[in-house]
């Protein structure tokens, strides 16, 4: 008797545990549906199409090798979007969408007084994935996919200018899409201490407590670090964590250090922090710095175009962060219209001396680094 669609599935998604972490199954696998099995193709549906891209580019040889192993016969596993989600505009990270950038600051908004505005071109359609931010990228959109269910707390950490915000933000944005209503507190750590302290010495803690433990279903904290300064923020966040947490609200935070590494951190803090998903965004490597500038360029409609030997050379020699990096494309593009100049490499190197030099005395002073050999001979 052949394997029905459904069988068929669940002895792949158990084989695909040999080569396939098992948070990953769970987070891009086990939610997806079997619709068909015939004439040598299993047809899975995903609930959007960025979901449907990724598991094919990530998972698809994987996959099909187990499902043929499984089913005794050639067999290539297809996925395609669900049908009662292909009418929603879909979630892409590789592909610019003009109506996801064109929503207004603060779209999400929850009415919160304490919560700070979203930037429109924080979402995941601007995002670009690359090996540095591939799990973080990951677990963000299976935050935005599930609130409170998948990877909560969800903790992101890494140095200024990676793309932390840009991917907190894109949650919120997605959030929201998918549940209209849904009360969105995005806020920095420094302005939670801030109004701690004034809430104590105006007397409205209750008010400030309500504001956030109760009023909120995402909760979003950018620079958490910054609570390390005091006993009494760290004391009312400690509460406001529990009680959101118990509440099955989503909570997601951003640092510039793992939990680990605060040492101002109250241990009860660092342990619930870490109880749900840590994922580090680190430096961009070239490849992933050339498709950053390209979409750059891109999403902003630039009407000159920058030629692919000059974005090279820029992501050659520019490898301090996301934010520079594109920083540089307007500089370069505004140095050629005030030189009246054609774009080329040695214009960008003259236009971008300042940050070209500062990457290559970065590299310098990595390299000085000093040996083994040294240190014994310094101590001893």
């Amino acid at each position: 008797m052949p394997l029905s669609a459904k069988d068929l599935w669940k002895r792949v998604l158990e084989g695909a545990k040999r080569d396939i972490p098992e948070p990953m199954i769970q987070t891009w696998l086990s939610s997806n549906v079997p619709l068909s099995y015939e004439s040598g193709t299993l047809v899975v549906t995903t609930p959007d199409d960025f979901a449907k891209k990724w598991n094919e580019e990530k998972y698809g040889s994987a996959l099909t090798a187990v499902a043929t192993e499984a089913a005794g016969e050639p067999v290539e596993v297809s996925f395609q979007v669900a049908a009662d989600r292909q009418k929603r505009p879909q979630m892409d990270l590789f592909v610019p969408q003009a109506a996801a950038t064109d929503q207004p600051a603060g779209g999400p908004s929850s009415g919160n007084s304490s919560a700070e505005p979203l930037s429109g071109r924080y979402n995941f359609a601007s995002f670009v994935i690359g090996k540095s931010n591939e799990l973080a990228a990951a677990a963000a959109h299976a935050v935005a996919e599930a609130p409170g269910k998948a990877y909560n707390p969800f903790f992101i950490y890494g140095a200024t200018g990676l793309g932390k915000t840009h991917l907190m933000q894109a949650i919120a944005h997605e959030a929201s899409f998918k549940t209209p209503g849904m009360r969105v507190l995005y806020i920095s750590a420094e302005k939670f201490m801030n109004e701690v302290i004034e809430g104590i010495r105006d007397r409205t803690m209750s008010d400030l407590r309500k504001r956030y433990r109760f009023d909120v279903d995402l909760f979003l904290v950018d620079d958490v670090h910054f609570i390390e300064r005091g006993e009494t923020v760290q004391e009312e966040f400690f509460h406001t964590f529990n009680a959101l947490h118990g509440a099955g609200k989503q909570i997601v935070l951003t640092s510039d250090r793992p939990p680990t590494e605060m040492p101002g951190l109250e241990a009860r803090l660092v342990s619930r922090f870490q109880s749900g998903m840590v994922a580090d965004i680190t430096q961009p490597d070239l490849e992933h710095r050339v498709a950053i500038l390209r979409t750059k360029q891109e999403q902003d409609h630039l009407q000159t175009v920058v030629p692919d030997d000059v974005l090279q050379f820029i992501a050659e020699n520019v490898r301090s962060n996301v934010r520079e990096l594109e920083g540089c494309i307007i500089k370069l593009l505004l140095f050629a219209s005030l030189r009246h100049r054609e774009i080329s490499i040695e214009l960008a190197r003259e236009a971008l001396a300042d940050k070209i030099r500062r990457s290559s005395e970065g590299e310098a002073k990595s390299d000085a680094l000093p040996t083994i050999e040294k240190v014994q001979e310094v101590v001893a």
